[in-house]
């Protein structure tokens, strides 16, 4: 692995989750010379979003009104798919593991450290929420694969996701952001449990709605993911109990493989 040194980056701290402390500070922090930093070329240093904003973001009303107003148009795709006829063993699977990662975002804990990349908040968003508009827009297709196999795909996905999200506790994050490091539980084996479970519920529902359209739309959503990995490992590996909890489980998705 190559070895990226970076002079300095813009490193958001402290993100205020009481009202005596309401203030975001930020400063160039240096990364420290010879660090490995997987990914760390995602990060352009040049834009950030301005302090003010991220100040006002890190509210924790506001964030909960954000995760509330980002749940209605997914709750609507999930009942149109319904209406429509459309919720097969796989769909169903694939929505309830998606909609885990919406829902449980009204709960979770304020973060003390959080990007100010704007890139890595686009990308955060819509590798999100494009899970229900994938659900959505996979029409048709063919089944290639045995039933049980689809099904058991969609449904180990769904049980890693549980796992997951109760070993993470309230630490729960949409764009990288540090809260409480956890080491425990599904993390304990791989870095990303949470995103295995979707590229699991995934395979068995693009197993079950097989064509070229609908594979390239299931695709685009889990290689929003892998982004996505890349660019919370990046601002994470920034704390060196993260670093060294990276070195320590080196598996990101499947122990023993990737």
């Amino acid at each position: 692995m190559n070895t990226t040194v970076i002079e300095s980056r813009q490193v958001p701290v402290n993100i205020a989750d009481t009202a005596a402390s309401p203030s975001t500070r930020w400063r160039n922090a240096p990364s420290a010379a010879g660090s490995s930093r997987v990914g760390a070329q995602l990060a352009p240093e040049s834009l950030s979003i301005p302090e003010h904003i991220l100040r006002f973001l890190g509210r924790s009303w506001v964030d909960k009104a954000i995760a509330v107003l980002a749940s209605i148009p997914c709750a609507w795709l999930t009942y149109a798919c319904i209406r429509e006829g459309l919720m097969s063993v796989p769909r169903a699977l694939f929505f309830a593991q998606v909609s885990l990662f919406v829902l449980t975002m009204l709960i979770r804990r304020n973060p003390v450290r959080i990007t100010a990349n704007p890139w890595f908040w686009v990308v955060a968003f819509v590798a999100s929420y494009y899970g229900f508009l994938t659900a959505t827009l996979v029409r048709g297709g063919i089944t290639v694969a045995p039933s049980w196999v689809n099904n058991s795909l969609g449904a180990l996905g769904l049980w890693i996701a549980i796992f997951a999200r109760l070993s993470l506790g309230r630490n729960i994050g949409l764009v990288p952001a540090q809260r409480r490091i956890v080491t425990g539980g599904a993390y304990r084996y791989m870095r990303h449990p949470i995103y295995t479970a979707n590229f699991l519920c995934s395979i068995g529902f693009a197993l079950s709605s097989f064509s070229v359209i609908n594979v390239l739309v299931i695709a685009l959503g889990c290689g929003l993911w892998v982004v996505k990995t890349f660019m919370e490992e990046a601002f994470l590996s920034q704390d060196p109990k993260y670093a060294a909890y990276m070195r320590r489980v080196r598996w990101r998705w499947l122990p023993g493989l990737v």
